[in-house]
């Protein structure tokens, strides 16, 4: 093995990781169905590869970020896969959000090729991506996470093991219970205050601090006040890691109304054609004119 490390998915979330990375030295070796996607890690320093299994040949690790089980599975076990190149020892470490029983089975398969699976889901976007400044947290075994965590250093300030193969997505699950109500709370405060006619631009910094402090509230709330829908996310991933909070809440007996109220609200946007947009599309919910008695 060489100390190069394989990034297979170059999508918006996947070319940040890769373009941190070779911004801090890393030798990238790039795969995606869909060269344009390359071509800008190129442009900086990595290197394309023709398929999956050619970029991981000689790596270390391999980094997956990708939007679905049935597309993690493809790239690694499907033809010209990961798993066609990979020596064995190598470390896969997924990046993508998927569910935890998707991630059990595919570490099992991995195991049973001689090859190490680390689920590390991420927080913080395509921002935090950028500045290496990730939030992570994995599943695997000690010793692999370990290794993970080493290679991914460069872009995570805060990386946590939560367990065994799955925890790192379960875990992810629940961060996205979190976001997904709090870009609607967010939203829905940012729309009463424009209609009371307060400054919204300076609510973030007044609340500074205080228990109704949070990064969404710091970064959204003037993206909200200002209609700026440019996509760091999408809000379909949010559909998507919403459905298998509600399948784990199903699995597991517990109540989620509010997360099944916040999933619905995502999925009537998707369904008017917004899923491709930015958390900060939920604004649309909120297009009514301002209430001038207020003001």
């Amino acid at each position: 093995m060489t100390d190069t490390i394989a990034l297979i998915g170059a999508g918006a979330m996947g070319g940040a990781i890769g373009a941190r990375l070779v911004a801090t030295g890393t030798q990238l070796v790039v795969f995606d169905l869909d060269p344009a996607k390359v071509a800008p890690l190129v442009a900086t320093g990595a290197t394309a590869a023709p398929s999956a299994a050619a970029a991981a040949t000689g790596a270390r690790a391999v980094i997956l970020s990708l939007n679905a089980p049935h597309i993690v599975r493809a790239a690694v076990f499907g033809p010209a896969g990961v798993a066609e190149g990979a020596a064995p020892g190598t470390l896969i470490i997924d990046m993508s959000s998927i569910d935890p029983a998707a991630t059990k089975a595919l570490a099992a398969d991995a195991a049973a090729k001689g090859l190490h699976w680390v689920d590390s889901p991420l927080s913080g976007g395509i921002p935090k991506a950028a500045t290496g400044e990730l939030t992570l947290i994995q599943g695997g075994e000690a010793e692999a996470v370990a290794a993970a965590q080493a290679i991914l250093s460069q872009v995570a300030s805060n990386q946590t093991r939560m367990g065994g193969p799955g925890a790192g997505q379960t875990t992810k699950l629940i961060n996205q219970v979190l976001c997904g109500l709090g870009f609607l709370a967010v939203a829905e405060a940012t729309a009463l205050a424009e209609a009371a006619g307060v400054d919204v631009t300076m609510i973030p910094q007044a609340l500074k601090g205080g228990r109704a402090d949070s990064a969404i509230l710091q970064e959204y709330m003037p993206r909200f006040a200002a209609r700026d829908y440019r996509r760091t996310g999408r809000i379909d991933n949010m559909v998507k890691d919403l459905n298998g909070a509600a399948d784990l809440a199903r699995l597991t007996h517990t109540p989620m109304p509010l997360t099944a109220l916040c999933a619905e609200m995502h999925r009537m946007l998707t369904a008017a054609g917004l899923g491709g947009e930015d958390q900060a599309a939920l604004m649309e919910f909120f297009k009514g004119p301002n209430k001038e008695q207020f003001k």
